[in-house]
């Protein structure tokens, strides 16, 4: 499976302007669901500042790139896009996630507020020693006679694709709750 493949996560940042904001998030949430016509949209999710006059997250994510670009050529996205340039003092600032760095990406809460890094960790070795014993197990014995480099070179080739898209992402969906708890 390629990166283009992948699940996708783009986070938008913006400052709405100073009185608009109310409007400004009206407007993204009325494209939040124009979005769900997009095929490959999986969901969508507003970050408002943690203080007054500090930007807004917008954090989108598709199946895969292509479905992100379909969005990204539609109507709806420049004429959404249109009107959010009277309502936002600034051109959004985009950060991509895919891959590894995806496996991660938080419901919506604070930007300041991620899992511990210590239940990541758990969820991590969760899929990573059931895929490396079976992977041991399985084609170990097939790779005895090589060198170590290049056993080695196969078995995380094997591994990293096997947890990015197959483990991590349903790992990460069925821990959720424990991964971010509710804040106190």
């Amino acid at each position: 499976m390629s990166t283009s493949d992948a699940p996708v996560t783009r986070i938008a940042r913006r400052r709405a302007r100073p009185g608009r904001e109310r409007e400004y998030e009206a407007t993204i949430r009325d494209m939040f669901a124009a979005m769900h016509a997009t095929n490959g949209f999986l969901g969508a999710d507003l970050i408002p500042p943690e203080k007054p006059g500090d930007d807004y997250q917008v954090v989108v994510r598709f199946a895969c790139e292509t479905a992100m670009q379909l969005w990204d050529e539609s109507p709806e996205r420049r004429r959404f896009h249109a009107r959010l340039v009277e309502l936002a003092e600034n051109e959004p600032a985009y950060r991509t996630l895919t891959g590894l760095e995806a496996w991660f990406t938080p419901p919506v809460v604070p930007p300041s507020l991620h899992p511990p890094r210590g239940r990541m960790t758990v969820v991590t070795w969760l899929g990573i020693f059931p895929t490396v014993s079976l992977y041991l197990w399985l084609v170990g014995p097939l790779l005895e006679d090589l060198p170590f480099l290049l056993r080695t070179a196969i078995l995380t080739g094997l591994v990293v694709p096997t947890m990015t898209y197959l483990l991590m992402p349903r790992l990460t969906r069925m821990l959720k709750g424990w991964l971010s708890p509710p804040a106190r």
